[in-house]
């Protein structure tokens, strides 16, 4: 699955887009050397498939690669925190 990440200014997302439809986002805000993840949605044309973690875990990778920390504020986020301890290093507690 291609997800794909587009920034403008201080707020992101990381997408997935079939046929140009846009089926799942991850949307987040940075804030100094954080991003603030405050919504996840995946259309039910996806559902059951993971999506959604996938997301939180684009988000994960390119938090590592900018050295940065995440603050989970979306529900989703925040549980795909409290059940995957090896991401751990990201979570701005």
């Amino acid at each position: 699955m291609d997800i794909k990440q587009i920034e403008h200014g201080s707020k992101g997302a990381f997408v997935v887009e079939v046929d140009h439809e846009r089926l799942a986002e991850l949307t987040y805000s940075k804030a100094g050397n954080k991003i603030i993840i405050d919504h996840t949605d995946v259309s039910d044309k996806l559902r059951g498939q993971g999506v959604g973690k996938q997301l939180v875990m684009k988000a994960v990778e390119y938090a590592r690669a900018s050295n940065i920390k995440i603050i989970p504020l979306c529900p989703f986020a925040r549980s795909v925190f409290d059940k995957t301890p090896e991401i751990a290093d990201v979570w701005n507690l």
